[in-house]
């Protein structure tokens, strides 16, 4: 994992989730940061599977030009709330539907983790969201960004019109 950051593309947004199976839930999130010209990196990591890896890929985040990370939770929200401990970049979780509850439970880890440990929530298997809250939050310092999402609901809005 660990490569030198000069052969590293710089991303504003980084997507990880912890199963393969997370991929198409997470995918929406991708297909809209490309849609408005953001770069992003995208992993599939398990923190209990692969703790060190994920400590190394948080720890690198920063130099690789990062601002928000958008992270699929399942269960306990694990993976986002992980994330959001080790970083101070924004953190954007995703609930993603699995298990008995449906992704209820995620959902509910996501937005009751320990103060000092803020992690924004979406609805559950809603990485759509979370990718437009993450270019809403990188909009704040980028003026070009702003109209796209300016025009973006514009036209959101004109289609619900329709």
């Amino acid at each position: 994992m660990t490569q030198a950051l000069d052969d590293v593309v710089l991303s504003r947004v980084a997507i990880i989730y912890a199963s393969p199976a997370e991929h198409d839930a997470m995918a929406q999130a991708g297909a809209l940061l490309t849609r408005f010209g953001v770069e992003y990196d995208e992993c599939c990591m398990s923190p209990h599977r692969s703790p060190r890896a994920l400590a190394e890929w948080m720890a690198e985040l920063e130099p690789r030009g990062v601002e928000v990370v958008i992270a699929g939770s399942s269960g306990a929200a694990a993976l986002a709330g992980i994330v959001a401990a080790h970083v101070t970049l924004p953190v954007i979780g995703v609930p993603l539907s699995a298990g008995p509850t449906d992704g209820r439970d995620a959902l509910l880890g996501l937005t009751q983790l320990p103060p000092g440990v803020p992690v924004a929530a979406v609805g559950i298997d809603n990485s759509l969201n979370a990718a437009v809250l993450a270019v809403q939050v990188l909009a704040v310092g980028d003026a070009a960004l702003r109209r796209r999402v300016r025009q973006f609901k514009d036209d959101f809005e004109l289609a619900a019109v329709r």
